[in-house]
């Protein structure tokens, strides 16, 4: 039997950020409709389960009720506390229950926490977030339908997926969390609204690739003219650079920047400002005092994700879509 899991962050793109710019809200009609949208493109390619993380807003049931579709899709039994904690419980169950891809509704922290315990289970993240990097914008059923394929074993997952680079999170030589985009340094030691979007408040950023076409703090270092194959260090404060980005959409800000650099992967590279905080794709999540020590290395092997329009290409190609 083929499963895949399914989790839907009601609360995601609902931060300060959509408050202080112009940020896409997702209403949560909308993505109850993308959950009918995607159980059809499923059930379309054969799937015979899906496992779905239950929701603080009955979100995943009120779709399961919409959709016309057949398909069998068990709500875990499990609570829901409406965070992150509920993101990692539910996937650590699907990957022991052996489910062949993950579908995602949320933002770049939703699949932070799938990442950090979805092992090499194939990842279909959808965007409904505020600043989202690692998801795409994608119709529902095409996602739904290449999450399918991969699960069904349609394609070659080799060549239909891509491992991602993520950052690891090191404090007094335990590894506490991941990125998967950037890691920032606030010179505001306290936890107070998680999201970041003032680039004053920032002493440097670690970003775990080049992302030209993002929004949000990683591209700060997506406009600085360096060619990495892996990683960007950038130092922001008062140098002779002065940086054009658009850090909350609908906002481009002018950030001084002092200097920057090539991050290589598996080098441990310490924080340098202390006391602080320490926020991962764009939230802050430790507070680092004076007394410790944290470092942060990018990792070339990171979370699976489906190329969605490679997927549906060779599906096209091997007739997949073809009935005689």
């Amino acid at each position: 039997m083929n499963t895949v899991g399914l989790i839907v962050n009601p609360k995601a793109g609902k931060d300060i950020r959509r408050i202080v710019s112009y940020g896409r809200f997702t209403t949560d009609e909308e993505k109850l409709n993308i959950v009918v949208r995607i159980l059809t493109g499923l059930a379309n390619a054969g799937v015979d389960k899906v496992i779905a993380m239950p929701d603080t807003i009955g979100l995943i049931k009120a779709a399961i009720n919409k959709s016309t579709n057949t398909i069998p899709v068990e709500v875990l039994g499990i609570p829901a506390f409406g965070n992150e904690q509920d993101t990692a419980s539910a996937t650590k169950i699907m990957v022991e229950l052996g489910v062949s891809c993950i579908v995602s509704l949320g933002g770049d922290g939703t699949n932070r926490s799938i990442a950090e315990h979805s092992s090499t289970v194939p990842l279909v993240p959808i965007s409904t977030g505020t600043n989202n990097v690692f998801p795409v914008l994608i119709e529902g059923t095409t996602a739904g339908l290449a999450a399918g394929l991969i699960a069904t074993n349609s394609v070659d997952i080799n060549t239909a997926t891509k491992q991602k680079p993520l950052i690891e999170i090191e404090i007094d030589g335990t590894i506490v969390g991941v990125a998967l985009v950037d890691v920032a340094i606030s010179k505001q030691a306290y936890i107070g609204a998680r999201a970041v979007w003032d680039p004053e408040s920032i002493d440097e950023i670690f970003v775990s690739g080049f992302y030209p076409s993002s929004i949000g703090l990683a591209s700060i270092a997506s406009r600085i003219p360096i060619q990495s194959k892996s990683g960007i260090y950038v130092k922001l404060g008062n140098g002779k650079h002065l940086v054009s980005a658009p850090i909350t959409p609908g906002v481009i800000s002018k950030v001084n920047v002092t200097k920057w650099s090539e991050m290589k992967f598996d080098e441990k590279l310490d924080v340098n400002l202390k006391p602080s905080s320490i926020a991962v794709d764009g939230e802050r999540t430790w507070v680092l005092r004076e007394n410790q020590r944290a470092r942060v290395t990018l990792r070339k092997l990171g979370p699976v994700v489906v190329s969605i329009g490679e997927t549906l290409e060779q599906a096209a190609l091997a007739e997949k879509f073809i009935t005689n």
